[in-house]
């Protein structure tokens, strides 16, 4: 580890499955603290068996979010692992959970009164999918459900099609990014505040994926009309889309009147259709997007998507292409920057997993520890935290 790694010191403890917990937990690895992953007793992590694919009986899901982090079997129902924990907790600063119901907490003597008696610094982070209040508290959930109640997955896809749920778990990955937030606050406040004291944080899924709706939720509250799907066009913006060049698809993102004007100077739109009152403004072009995207295509369509992007860049006008994942992962600028990385596992070999997209002038992430085999910590937490 950096001598001084950001969260050198800070001690973790993660009871938690999935991906939201897990996600949390990992950011804060990757930033230097010490993580303790709990898991049950020869199942563990849940996510362990979501495959394939799977390499040597580990799946791809559950290496994607616990590198950093060691691994301990306890069963909290057993008297002596109990007290482990308890020990465990005694001497850390965060413990993350993301067991729904408040009375499974309380019956396992695990619940924020019982650990703040133990550890008065202690911050406690609950992320569930409903959250700890509220009519719907103690619900089971998971990330497709809050994508469902949050309204996302009706305005995914074309309008000729049914909800689509987005394809990576947006829910869980916010909130575990939301999470690690209120985390940080809270530490802030606890150690440069001076306020000395812990606190309860309750993340729910479905009120981090509810604030995806963002400016549509805006646009909600100011019109009281009901939000459609767009496809791939944005609501407030034109053109700010998918186009169709000669051989395939590019991006282009016009957000200002000034990019407007470079962009049909690029594609030698007429000066008449530039200034015609139907496409003058942003609004205009929203107004009349079927027929400014027509002409749009028209002319792109006389050369390759790579021709038309080389050219939009070079005069500064943000266009891109649409990469299949496999590209991504190959891209150039992306592993320049440390977004791809590489961890030694004692029995797959090296690995290859997505980075940590903080990047520090000095003393950022890193990438200590593999994901752990289940329990393979078991006798080193044990020796330690038994004596405590």
């Amino acid at each position: 580890m950096n001598a001084t790694s950001p969260l050198e010191g800070i001690k973790v403890i993660e009871m938690t499955e999935a991906l939201a917990g897990p996600y949390s937990a990992m950011l804060l690895g990757d930033l230097g603290a010490e993580v303790i992953k709990i898991e049950r007793p020869e199942i563990g992590d849940q996510s362990r068996g979501w495959g394939p694919p799977f390499l040597e009986g580990e799946s791809a899901y559950f290496l994607s979010a616990n590198r950093n982090k060691k691994s301990l079997e306890l069963d909290i129902k057993s008297k002596k692992d109990l007290e482990l924990f308890y020990n465990l907790i005694k001497n850390s600063d965060i413990f993350i959970t993301n067991n729904p119901k408040m009375e499974s907490l309380r019956k396992n003597k695990i619940d924020y009164k019982v650990l703040k008696n133990i550890n008065p610094r202690l911050i406690y982070v609950a992320i569930s999918g409903y959250g700890h209040t509220g009519p719907k508290a103690g619900r089971p959930g998971y990330d497709i459900l809050a994508q469902g109640e949050a309204g996302i997955m009706s305005l995914t896809g074309n309008k000729d099609q049914g909800p689509s749920r987005y394809p990576s778990a947006m829910a869980d990955i916010s909130a575990g990014i939301y999470a690690t937030i209120g985390i940080l606050s809270s530490l802030y406040e606890r150690d440069c505040n001076k306020r000395e004291l812990g606190k309860f944080i309750d993340i729910a899924l479905v009120d981090v994926q509810t604030t995806w709706l963002a400016n549509i939720g805006s646009s909600y509250f100011m019109d009281n009309k009901r939000p459609i799907k767009m496809g791939n066009a944005h609501p407030t913006i034109c053109p700010y889309q998918p186009l169709k060049a000669r051989d395939k698809m590019l991006i282009i993102a016009v957000g200002t009147e000034r990019l407007w004007q470079k962009l049909c100077e690029i594609l030698k739109i007429t000066e008449d259709i530039m200034i015609d009152e139907k496409f003058n403004t942003n609004a205009r072009r929203n107004q009349n997007r079927k027929e400014l995207i027509t002409i749009l295509e028209i002319i792109l369509a006389k050369e390759d998507a790579n021709y038309w992007i080389d050219k939009f860049i070079s005069e500064n006008i943000p266009a891109g292409p649409i990469n299949f994942p496999d590209e991504t992962l190959q891209d150039d600028h992306l592993i320049s920057r440390g977004m791809i990385v590489e961890i030694e596992h004692p029995a797959l070999g090296l690995i290859r997993s997505i980075g940590n997209p903080i990047n520090m002038s000095e003393n950022g992430p890193t990438y200590r520890k593999h994901p752990p085999k289940l329990g393979e910590h078991n006798n080193e937490i044990r020796e330690k935290y038994s004596k405590t």
